[in-house]
């Protein structure tokens, strides 16, 4: 259980950037926060596809053997750039009913994998149901995630498995700022504080 004093962190939460948003690596983006503590965040941008990178080639690349065929062509599952730190480390956002020892579990509901048993595991038909495969991470550290949403870079909104794991990935959000019911068209480039 969660201390008082922790109720501040957003380890869980999806970050929205806003439109001014200076770096270019993170335009739109829409970031799952995966650890946020008094030393510091990580998160993983589930909005950012890579270009030129099948989830399909990385699994025939790691050559696992199975008696199972698994159809990945059917999985459609696109490759995201979950942020500029460690852009060759690769991770798996996933639901909860996929759990190894490994496994970082954020709330009940998600969970976080980054090893490559756990894509031989879905290579050999043993994977979560919902799953995001996701390259990099985005990482501050303590007290910068704060000073950013202070400063209007990030809007903050619960998750939910449909906007992380369904739907087009250049569409997550728009329908991340509507979760807050915010008309994404009226967003300023230009924010001020009250």
């Amino acid at each position: 259980m969660a201390s008082k004093e922790q109720n501040h962190y957003l380890t869980g939460k999806l970050l929205i950037a806003m439109p001014e948003m200076g770096d270019p690596r993170f335009h739109r983006a829409v970031i799952f926060v995966c650890a946020h503590d008094e030393e510091g965040a990580m998160g993983l941008v589930i909005n950012h596809a890579m270009q030129n990178v099948e989830f399909t080639d990385l699994i025939k690349q790691l050559k696992f053997e199975s008696d199972i065929k698994v159809n990945f062509e059917a999985m459609d599952l696109p490759v995201m750039c979950g942020g500029p730190v460690e852009s060759a480390r690769g991770f798996l956002l996933h639901s909860s009913d996929f759990m190894r020892d490994d496994t970082m579990s954020v709330g009940k509901t998600y969970g976080v994998t980054g090893t490559v048993d756990a894509l031989k595991d879905i290579a050999c038909g043993k994977g979560p149901n919902d799953l995001l495969f996701i390259l990099g991470y985005a990482g501050w550290d303590a007290g910068q995630l704060d000073i950013e949403i202070q400063q209007n870079a990030w809007l903050v909104v619960d998750p939910d498995p449909a906007l992380i794991f369904e739907g087009a990935p250049e569409d997550k959000w728009t329908r991340a700022v509507g979760k807050l019911g915010i008309d994404p068209g009226m967003l300023s480039s230009v924010a001020g504080n009250a």
